[in-house]
């Protein structure tokens, strides 16, 4: 999944890019509001993480304005504000949940996958498809019910195409699932993720696999059975 961290504070939002990232998720990190306002506009984001005092405005105007464009993009603030007003006025303002500073990034990586979860996101906890299933939110893969050992971009990847199981996903939803903006990926990378789990899967005996569809991008499916 790929998150919008909007904070100007480096060190903090140096720990939750980091943290969030090490969690399974793409983090595109910005500091004002007109950034975030831009890459709401030209990327795909499944979670805003927002502060509040920016250095060119409220973080509640930016919810504001988000809302009144009909964009629903879940919006968690992370606040230094506690006081019940606060919590009140972001809340009708359209914000989804709060977490108040001084957090753990344990606990912003589980409001993270709440949010995530919730129905109208419609990403159910765990995937599952032919024998394999991967649980979102432990960020493990089971084949037949036994734990494997696949890489953390091998997971993210997986996900993303268990999501949209048996349809084509594109290349570039792929890279913006899997990578941030300000991540440097070389121009096989997706290529050497795919085959690493290929492999992975086919040494668990898993009952699906990745299929090319050249020029646009990959889909996953169950293994058709030779007669």
């Amino acid at each position: 999944m790929r998150l919008l961290l909007v904070e100007d504070n480096r060190r903090l939002g140096t720990l939750i890019r980091d943290g969030l990232k090490d969690s399974g998720h793409a983090v595109d990190w910005v500091t004002t509001i007109d950034e975030s306002e831009a890459a709401l506009k030209t990327t795909h984001i499944d979670l805003v993480l927002l502060d509040l005092g920016l250095p060119d405005g409220d973080g509640i105007d930016l919810i504001r304005r988000l809302r009144a464009q009909n964009n629903m993009t879940p919006v968690l603030v992370l606040t230094a504000r506690s006081g019940l007003n606060d919590r009140i006025e972001g809340l009708d303002s359209g914000a989804d949940d709060f977490l108040v500073k001084p957090f753990a990034i344990e606990e912003l990586s589980a409001r993270c996958r709440a949010l995530l979860r919730r129905p109208d996101r419609g990403l159910p906890p765990q995937l599952i498809l032919g024998n394999v299933a991967l649980n979102s939110s432990e960020r493990t893969v089971s084949v037949g019910e036994i734990i494997q050992d696949f890489g953390r971009k091998e997971i993210e990847l997986l996900e993303v195409l268990l999501r949209r199981a048996e349809h084509v996903v594109p290349r570039p939803a792929l890279e913006d699932s899997m990578y941030d903006m300000n991540e440097e990926v070389s121009s096989n990378a997706l290529e050497a993720v795919v085959s690493r789990l290929r492999r992975h899967l086919k040494q668990s005996q898993a009952t699906v696999e990745i299929r090319t569809i050249h020029g646009i991008g990959y889909t996953i499916t169950t293994q058709t059975k030779s007669p």
